[in-house]
């Protein structure tokens, strides 16, 4: 069993400085203040200090503090009685925090006749973990009586939550006493913004490091693509822990060295959850996703148990290969662990079903979810939109709504999707202005492509130049791309040329550039437009990236190509072609020869047109595959037209139902029709 690699996309990846945003039981924190411990934030970082959290040097005697006094957040209920017991007040507090809790925690503190600095650095923590608070917590850290170090250095992570670097930067020059933490915040939120050299010059100066320091360090080259930096520091580190290995595994997979990632981790004496999931995810970028089921069904057998991250990573990878079967596999491990009822790895597994073209088991997984958030309605509602069934994505849509779900950025690009796939123009049109005007969520260029795709593909050319003249930011070459396949439906010379130009511009190796100009002076007859086109290919060293589809037979995927001469059952599939070639034109079909971009004779055109990589997969499935079965296939490019019309055709003549995903979306082909309308 194996699974080929047909292309590298970025699957997952597993953030080492996750103390701004993460959940404890995936994610490495390096700050260990940022996070409130079982007692306080101060034995935390002073474990030497007494158990009594009061003692005569840190008690202050402080009157109620008065929300009105220029501190601007208020708590949502009334006030508790005034108590003098600082040490339950301060558990209270902590309680609270931990549970993000903090109207609750500031209830207490504001109760407290006397508080103590760790009454304050609570607090203060708290304020630190909600992002968007830093002016609030920098007035509640201006009124501690007697600010320790714990205080400075919670207040310093609250900027780097914040990403305020320049900020965090002044208010470290200006901290009175510096610990290891303090240098730590710095050097980790350095590497987390990819400041390489201001976090080398950090490390360089610190006059004491730990562990925290180098694996802040390490894992910060990696996160950069700097592996060779973050291999020679790791070489210089006095402990090699788990966390500093981790990274370097990550680092290998992300360079595609899988034997040195593997090697790394045989090596490893200790594993956490992390290494584990960047491994695993590792394989699936590579596209090793067999490895990644067998990896993780050793972890199921050790004593580190999968988690949503793990589970949602495996999925991601399976719907970016297109591996039912092995979606399957981890769909059956998900029921029989604690985390079925988890609404990540729910969303993930309606995600995967959805791209692997079985919506009918998305939508049955969403209807069984007990819980859904926002994320768990967009993946149903793109994969109502990427297979077509745009009225059913717009109908979703008004539930979510109705059930006071508030949609986000990604769920009107689910929308303008489905409204783009239907020919929905003036309904694109309303909810690209319901998204600004209701909603107040800008546009991103995902919105403009759209737009622009939707507009053109309608024939309003003119209107979607004038969409892209009219935005608030650069264009981007996506949008040029979008433009490029409309002129190459509507015909239209003059708009495609400008398009081209544009995109070329941005990126003058782009081979679907030139290659969609080509396609519309192909369309046009404008054989000399093809052919400097294809010079300008030549001299520009541009390379065409090949057409090839696969699927998945008996958990092997199966590859083709145009034209392919290396498939061990080419010649039973060229035969089976052959007899539908003849079966097909009884039926009608007639080769467009418009698809072919070669200059050459007709007869010649309709033979390159029938071994196209999409028929020849077709040919193999229906050879392969039992009679009733559905054949799934998937393509790394958007499907002509000649293959469209025959694969119509195939599906009536053979009475079998065809799924083919190209770069856009589903087209389900069954009983002579697809569902796409023959508009895509």
């Amino acid at each position: 069993m194996y699974y080929q690699l047909h292309f590298r996309s970025k699957i997952c990846s597993f953030p080492f400085f996750s103390f701004l945003s993460c959940k404890p039981h995936n994610c490495i924190s390096y700050i260990s203040f940022s996070q409130i411990p079982d007692d306080n934030p101060d034995l935390q970082i002073f474990p030497s200090l007494p158990s009594e959290l009061v003692s005569p040097s840190n008690v202050i005697t402080q009157s109620k503090f008065s929300r009105n006094d220029h501190f601007p957040y208020k708590t949502k209920h009334s006030e508790l009685p005034e108590t003098n017991d600082v040490v339950l007040s301060n558990k209270k507090i902590t309680s609270y925090i931990r549970c993000g809790d903090l109207d609750s925690a500031l209830r207490v503190f504001e109760s407290m006749k006397v508080k103590t600095v760790i009454t304050w650095n609570s607090i203060l923590a708290g304020f630190s973990r909600k992002p968007g608070y830093i002016e609030e917590a920098r007035q509640l850290f201006d009124k501690i009586p007697e600010p320790n170090v714990v205080s400075y250095n919670t207040m310093l992570a609250c900027y780097m939550r914040n990403s305020d670097i320049q900020a965090s930067r002044n208010f470290f020059d200006q901290m009175p006493v510096k610990d290891v933490a303090s240098w730590n915040t710095m050097i980790s939120g350095f590497s987390q913004n990819g400041l390489m050299a201001e976090a080398e010059e950090l490390f360089r100066a610190m006059p004491v490091r730990n562990e925290v320091t180098w694996n802040a360090m390490v894992a910060g080259y990696v996160e950069s693509g700097e592996l060779e930096s973050a291999l020679e520091l790791f070489k210089e580190a006095p402990v090699k822990g788990v966390i500093a290995r981790t990274a370097i595994v990550t680092g290998y997979m992300r360079s595609g060295n899988v034997e040195m990632a593997e090697k790394m981790f045989r090596e490893m004496q200790e594993r956490s959850m992390v290494t584990w999931n960047t491994m695993i995810s590792g394989y699936i970028e590579n596209g090793r996703a067999e490895d990644g089921m067998k990896l993780f069904k050793k972890m199921m057998a050790s004593v580190v148990k999968a988690n949503d991250s793990t589970l949602s990573s495996l999925l991601l990878g399976c719907s970016n290969l297109s591996a039912l079967k092995l979606g399957k596999q981890v769909h059956q491990h998900v029921m029989k662990s604690p985390l079925y009822l988890d609404m990540t790895v729910g969303t993930s597994l309606i995600s995967m079903y959805s791209k692997c073209g079985v919506l009918e088991d998305a939508w049955k997984l969403f209807l069984e979810m007990p819980r859904k958030d926002v994320v768990t309605w967009n993946a149903m509602i793109s994969g109502y939109a990427q297979h077509g069934e745009s009225k059913k994505a717009l109908r979703l849509f008004d539930e979510m709504r109705s059930k006071g779900i508030k949609p986000d950025w990604i769920t009107f690009v689910g929308v303008l999707s489905a409204c783009n796939h239907a020919g929905f123009v003036n309904h694109g049109i309303q909810y690209f202005e319901q998204m600004q005007n209701n909603y107040r969520i800008k546009p991103k260029p995902d919105h403009y492509t759209c737009m622009v795709d939707l507009l053109g593909r309608a024939g309003k050319l003119n209107e979607a130049v004038d969409l892209i003249t009219k935005m608030h930011f650069k264009p981007h070459i996506s949008l040029f791309g979008a433009l490029l396949g409309a002129c190459r439906i509507h015909r239209n010379l003059e708009v495609a040329e400008f398009a081209a130009k544009n995109l070329l511009r941005l990126e003058p190796t782009n081979a679907a550039g030139y290659v969609q100009l080509a396609n519309v002076y192909a369309a046009k007859n404008h054989w000399e437009g093809v052919s400097i086109v294809r010079k300008s290919m030549k001299e520009n060293k541009v390379i065409k990236t090949p057409g090839y589809s696969w699927m998945e037979v008996g958990r092997v995927i199966h590859e083709f190509r145009s034209g392919d001469r290396l498939h061990p059952d080419l010649e039973s599939i060229h035969m089976k072609l052959k007899d539908l070639e003849k079966k097909m034109k009884v039926a009608g079909y007639v080769p467009d020869l418009d698809s072919s971009l070669h200059d050459v004779a007709e007869e010649q055109k309709a033979q390159l047109l029938l071994w196209h990589s999409e028929k020849l997969a077709i040919a193999f499935g229906l050879i392969k595959l039992p009679p009733g079965m559905p054949i799934r296939i998937f393509k790394n490019l958007r499907v002509c037209g000649d293959c469209h019309q025959a694969t119509k055709v195939i599906s009536a003549i053979e009475n079998r139902e065809i799924i083919v995903r190209d770069t856009t979306r589903f087209h389900h082909f069954k009983n002579g029709v697809c569902s796409c309308g023959d508009y895509w």
